[in-house]
């Protein structure tokens, strides 16, 4: 269906936003759906941001995803703000309802669903979470409040590591960046949750052979999808599961929050992805 005047807006702002997969898999779901919609990307200067939020919310659009830098940006504006979304301490996730804007966080539950999808039970064992950054709050959130058993954090900065254990798992246990393969032994689940492994950013080297070989490897990182990290832990022996899951997990209750369904099943999000990204790799 192509969009007519009644059609319903929703998009995701950022800065830079050319990058982003969002409106190719939103727009994916809204053609399987057969919708009246349009989902569009919004590059907004970091100044720009809370006039922006504002000034969208008094129109008939229905939200928005948010991504770097505007996550703060978009949790101190709202009128309401959801459990997780106070918790991480970022919102991804912006819905406008009566000139009134909701601040929520699906990066949690998008990462839980990624594990889930792949065949993986976070409560089976301990966790290591390497970084302390955004990602690596609402993937610490995220395995809290699954109930994993033991939480391990790793971060450059021990200081960072030691502020996301006080706020969201006060039992976790923080090792130094040097010592972080001695956090492999015994570990179930391992997440990469820093930028390392971006393209150009260099990868995030572990002594795999310290991790039992029915752990798996996660990462947060989609361009390339095969990071040196994955890439590394699956010549270990380890199961593996790509950032592509994260962002379709976090996608998945936005598009319902922007348009009233869940998206289409028909719709093959993962492959439709992973072919966008395949020149890259």
């Amino acid at each position: 269906m192509k969009p007519t005047g009644a059609a319903r807006l929703a998009g995701v702002a950022g800065d830079p936003i050319a990058h982003s997969l969002s409106p190719s898999l939103m727009a994916a779901w809204i053609k399987a759906a057969g919708l009246d919609a349009v989902y569009s990307p919004f590059r907004i200067a970091p100044d720009d941001a809370e006039a922006f939020f504002r000034a969208l919310a008094r129109t008939q659009c229905s939200g928005l995803n948010i991504t770097l830098p505007h996550k703060q940006t978009a949790l101190a504006i709202a009128d309401q703000v959801s459990p997780a979304a106070r918790a991480i301490g970022a919102a991804n996730l912006l819905t406008f309802r009566d000139g009134m804007i909701h601040a929520d966080n699906t990066d949690a539950a998008g990462f839980l669903g990624a594990l889930l999808a792949r065949g993986v039970d976070p409560e089976r064992g301990p966790a290591l979470v390497l970084g302390a950054g955004g990602a690596a709050r609402a993937i610490a959130y995220a395995l809290h409040q699954a109930g994993v058993p033991e939480i391990r954090l790793s971060n450059r900065s021990r200081s960072n590591a030691a502020d996301l254990a006080r706020d969201l798992v006060p039992d976790a246990r923080i090792h130094d960046w040097d010592d972080r393969d001695q956090a492999l032994d015994g570990a179930a689940l391992i997440v990469n949750a820093t930028s390392l492994g971006l393209s150009g950013a260099g990868d995030l080297v572990m002594d795999w052979r310290r991790a039992p070989t029915d752990a798996v490897a996660a990462d947060s990182v989609y361009k390339p999808l095969q990071t040196g990290f994955l890439r590394d832990a699956a010549k270990c022996g380890l199961g593996t599961v790509d950032g592509l899951g994260m962002l379709i997990g976090q996608a998945r209750p936005s598009f319902e929050a922007f348009f009233g369904i869940a998206p289409p099943e028909g719709v093959d999000a993962h492959a439709l992805l992973h072919a966008m990204l395949e020149p890259a790799l």
